[in-house]
């Protein structure tokens, strides 16, 4: 196709007739595959005789093209084309000089973006020439070519940033940067103007640096050749005045101008050198063998002047003199906040925290315009902001927020009792409104550590009385929404009121909030009434007459808002009214399904879904506020099945509600909700013990979900799956086709090379509860489970596994022991012995079968096996045979230990609930000095370096390991607990009167291997042998396997 013809042809994509733009589509579709059509479409890009609109229709497809193809180097699926080595070498050739001419900035974004791919790929290999054509750009006289040289750099680092060690991006750093930080230091000696070319490249060469230092931080970088001029160039960008005609008059614009993007990346890259190279108290373990000598040079060189130079900046903020921007205020907040925990950075901070809390973090938390136009404008928004930590978690009121909890938290002798007095000063004056406003939502934002203070903690009820309460009926209403927060913050930590009288005339307030016109208002009440409502008794008393109208308020909210802090609170109504709510639980269920029904709708995709939609297309474009909204609709509705234990009869009503919505979600493939789905179907159904009709379509959506998209979805399935075949095994039974496709998920999920040894281990655990629970009616599927437990024995590299697969061959044996030696025989000739040798090498070594279920699985399989005809053991095994009493009573011998621990672990269980709220309590450093500080989040960061450089250097000696594995099985370390929840088919079956019943068959059926077997006992063999004989004789009669 010729250039003309072609070029039309992406023309016509813009056609507004939808049939004409597809048949462009589908024509470009057909041919875009075709060797020459890169080559074709670069020339394009490059033709200024050419309308922009199709250059930049051209430039899409390209960057499509190069990012889904240009790593691969061999088509693994029937449309994946590679790039010939020709087109390759097209793109290399033309890409730079591309972006040097791009005529708009959508086209640049899309070039950008295949140099980034190429890059990924080729560099340093296979386009050894790629620094010397940037260096070429960079010093260039021609501004384009500079800015595209500050493009490719930033591309370029880009490709590389999330590598752990990769030799590209040193040497990138070494080629480029000094050459970056000379034009950099050259531009910043211009007089700044509206002229936007060299703030735009100072912004690209400041976040190009700052995307270097993610991970690493380069030996160059280290270095003083490198540090001092890039340090004295983000201090001179950090400090540059900017006249008004160089920047937008509007706010939200000049929020978004390239200067102030400049300087946030200055900030952006100090902020990143001390918190992750400069700090050394506070460096993790794994990092300090490379960065430590960095950090202390660092932290005495450069931290000062870091905190000289933000403080001064600050001080112009504050005083007027000077303009910040928000991302820029966040940055300062950051920086101050790393500034608490070190004591060299701390000693020099601390002169100035209680004018930095005055002055900056004040105004941050009053109630300002914004807050104000927020309120006015959409009341829902102000409540999702003022309450989702991860809403706003990168705004200058969070880092605020975040930097005053350190200065209480870290620093508590220094700076708490100043903080509170400056709260104080707000309050004893009665000043306007927003500022008292600002002194209350800092009492909120440190309730924790007010309820936690020793000296504090018994004046909070006179606080409240004298500041608070009188705010609950305030004409203002954001004071009475604050007021409310602080009421339920209090309450939660632990508030005691002097008498039930003041504590009843608040909870009158909150119920007269709970109609308040205002909508903050209400929800602060529902927030507040709900810790009430857990705190104290008479409150609960109080309210239960009315948990009606309150979780019909509730509701209401909740459908109005969408709001999913609202489903908290909902839990703790079906939780602490638990009586009141039964007569009434299958209609709020109903209402909640409503609920959870229309926000799964909204958060749908599209109705329909072909069966072979692309993954990815469904996880993107998900109104993730609905879906987080429907998860807390479904948790609530899960709470209320929890919550009924004494009426099966209206359980059952709750689950004929509740199985549309369950079917509604898997159907229309709504992946992010799978989870709650298969909460609710393992909760039903195993707390009413059976599979309703209606059930069972649940299991036919879920199987045709498994072959397809939801393959990886396996661990939130099985507890559903086991119990379909736990409580509808008879009908299982007598339906091929639910047999069939249980046998399926288990040979896929060990055959599907998408999937880990974790599904793995989960797809061998279906696998025994198939064999367990359909004993008698799987025989035609017994041979495909041994095949493939057996095709994965020689492929197993964690012990979790390698005991998972192990017991679905032990599971086969005591299913049908004569068929099963046959089938393992037939497989291969030894395989037999060969799983034999296996399984008592875990018998024999307590460690391999850990748990209870393990060691009573083996005994029953034993038992089975003893009364297998001596003709029917195949011959290979036949000279060990004996051995299996020894390999019982092996097993005997460890069975009361692993109860007794399996015990203990419930105990702890049990008591793990009563100290769930421990991890909430935040510590209060109540000493005198200013030494470093390690607290709670350092220990933290410690773990999570610990355990990124564990994974990293296994992912790396991943090979050598295995070797180890094959070399040395006995080194294994097994990592498998009790799970408490599980409820095993065995496990109303006595193993002693089993074994008993089996050694008389034995002895009956196989007279001499008896003899030798008891015989060849020692001792202590022999007189365990004689124990778990009493005890078998002591036991009522057990059913049997």
């Amino acid at each position: 196709m010729d250039l003309q013809t072609l070029s039309n042809l992406f023309s016509t994509t813009y056609n507004p007739d939808p049939n004409v733009r597809k048949a462009a589509e589908l024509q470009i579709r057909k041919i875009g595959n075709q060797e020459g059509m890169i080559a074709a479409i670069l020339r394009i890009i490059a033709a200024d005789n050419i309308d922009p609109a199709t250059r930049q229709a051209c430039s899409v497809w390209l960057k499509n093209r190069v990012h889904n193809s240009y790593a691969l180097e061999v088509a693994r699926r029937p449309d994946q084309t590679v790039i010939v080595a020709s087109e390759r070498e097209a793109l290399r050739i033309n890409i730079l000089p591309l972006l040097a001419a791009s005529p708009s900035r959508s086209i640049s974004l899309q070039l950008a973006n295949c140099l980034k791919s190429i890059v990924a790929h080729d560099f340093p290999h296979n386009w050894n020439v790629l620094v010397h054509e940037i260096k070429r750009l960079l010093t260039s006289s021609n501004v384009r070519e500079v800015h595209a040289g500050c493009v490719a750099t930033l591309e370029a680092v880009r490709a590389f940033r999330f590598r752990q060690k990769n030799d590209a991006l040193p040497l990138l750093i070494e080629e480029l940067f000094p050459t970056l930080v000379t034009i950099a230091s050259h531009m910043m000696q211009q007089p700044p103007s509206a002229n936007q070319e060299i703030p735009t490249m100072l912004h690209l060469i400041l976040k190009a640096y700052r995307t270097t230092i993610v991970i690493n931080l380069s030996t160059h970088q280290q270095s003083a050749a490198s540090l001092v001029p890039w340090g004295q160039l983000l201090f001179a960008v950090i400090n540059l005045r900017l006249p008004k005609e160089a920047v937008p008059e509007d706010l939200e614009e000049r929020e978004k101008c390239e200067w102030w993007k400049a300087k946030k990346w200055a900030y952006a890259v100090l902020g990143r050198l001390f918190h992750r190279y400069g700090n050394p108290s506070q460096m993790p373990s794994s990092l300090q063998p490379e960065y430590m000598s960095f950090a202390k040079h660092f932290i005495d060189a450069f931290a000062p002047e870091i905190l000289k130079t933000y403080l001064q900046q600050v001080d112009l903020f504050v005083t007027n003199q000077e303009w910040l921007s928000s991302k820029c205020q966040y940055q300062i907040f950051q920086f101050f906040t790393e500034c608490v925990k070190p004591k060299s950075t701390w000693v020099q901070l601390k002169p100035h925290f209680d004018s930095l809390v005055a002055k900056f973090v004040f105004p941050q938390l009053s109630f300002n315009d914004q807050r104000k136009e927020l309120w006015e404008s959409d009341p829902v928004d102000y409540v999702r902001v003022s309450l989702d930590e991860y809403e706003t978690f990168t705004t200058p009121v969070a880092a605020a927020t975040t930097f005053l909890l350190s200065l209480a938290g870290n620093r508590t002798k220094a700076t708490f009792l100043p903080i509170l007095g400056f709260i104080n000063s707000i309050l004893r004056v009665h000043g306007s409104p927003e500022e008292r406003f600002g002194a209350l939502n800092m009492t909120a934002a440190l309730g924790r550590q007010i309820m936690k203070h020793p000296e504090v903690k018994n004046n909070m009820e006179q606080f409240m009385l004298q500041f608070v309460s009188p705010e609950l009926e305030s004409p203002q209403p954001f004071l009475r929404a604050i007021a409310l927060e602080i009421l339920g913050t209090v309450t939660k930590q632990g508030l005691v009121w002097s008498s039930e009288e003041t504590l009843s005339k608040h909870l009158h307030a909150v119920f007269r909030a709970l109609d308040d016109e205002e909508f903050p208002v209400k929800i602060q009440a529902v927030l507040a009434l709900t810790e009430m409502i857990i705190a104290y008794d008479t409150v609960r008393l109080a309210v239960a007459p009315q948990v009606g109208k309150v979780i019909n308020d509730l509701l209401k909210l909740a459908d109005e808002t969408d709001l999913d802090i609202l489903n908290h609170s909902m839990e703790v109504m079906v939780d602490q009214f638990q009586t009141e709510l039964l007569p009434v639980a299958a209609t709020l269920t109903s209402r909640l399904c409503e609920s959870y029904m229309r926000l799964a709708r909204e958060s749908s995709i599209h109705d329909q879904i072909e069966d072979n939609a692309d993954l990815e297309a469904l996880l993107t474009d998900v109104d993730d506020d609905k879906t987080f909204a429907a998860m807390g609709v479904a948790k609530t509705i899960s709470t209320i099945i929890s919550s009924i234990d004494s009426s099966p009869e209206i359980l059952s009503q709750i689950q004929e509600i509740v199985i549309p919505i369950i079917v509604f979600t898997l159907e229309n493939r709504l992946l992010d909700l799978f989870d709650n789905m298969y909460e609710l179907v393992d909760s039903l159904t195993y707390k009413l013990r059976s599979i309703s009709p209606n059930m069972w379509p649940v299991l036919e959506v879920t199987y045709k979900l498994f072959k397809h998209e939801a393959v990886d979805f396996l661990e939130e399935m099985l507890p559903s799956l086991d119990n379909f075949l736990s409580y509808g095994s008879d009908v299982i039974k007598t339906r091929p086709d639910y047999k069939q496709m249980l046998v399926d998920i288990y040979t896929t999920s060990i055959t599907n090379e998408q999937l880990g040894e974790n599904d793995r281990v989960n797809g061998s655990k279906l696998a025994e509860s198939i064999i367990l629970n359909l004993h008698g009616a799987i025989d035609e599927h017994l041979q495909i489970i041994i095949a493939t437990a057996l095709n994965l024995m020689d492929n197993i590299n964690t012990p979790a596994l390698r005991l998972a697969n192990l017991e679905v061959l032990i599971n086969a044996v005591l299913y049908n022991p004569s068929a099963a030696l046959v089938l393992m025989e037939n497989h291969k000739a030894g395989t037999a012995q060969v799983f034999f040798n296996q399984w008592f090498a875990s018998i024999n070594n307590d460690a391999r079968l850990p748990r209870v279920h393990d060691k009573k699985l083996s005994l029953l399989a034993l038992c089975a096996l003893m009364e297998v005809p001596p003709e029917a053991v195949p011959e290979s095994l036949r000279g060990g045979w004996h051995n299996i009493v020894a390999g019982a009573l092996k097993l005997f011998k460890a069975l009361p230990k692993a109860i007794e621990e399996r015990k203990r672990l419930e105990s702890e269980f049990n008591e793990e609930s009563d100290d769930e709220d421990e991890g909430e309590e935040m510590a209060l450093n109540l000493a005198a000095d200013d030494d470093d500080v390690w607290d709670e989040e350092s220990a933290y960061m410690e773990m999570l370096a610990r355990e990124g450089a564990r994974l990293r250097e296994k992912s790396e000696n991943t090979e050598e390991e295995s070797d180890e594995d094959e070399d040395d099985d006995d080194d294994d370390d097994i990592d498998v607990e009790e799970e408490l929840g599980y409820i095993s088919p065995l496990e109303n079956i006595d193993p002693y009167v089993s074994f008993k019943r089996a050694l008389t068959t034995f002895q009956m059926k196989n007279s001499s291997c008896y003899q030798l077997a008891t015989t060849s006992l020692d001792m202590e063999q022999q007189t365990l042998l004689m124990e778990v004989m009493r005890i078998a004789e002591q036991e009522p009669a057990a059913p049997q396997a």
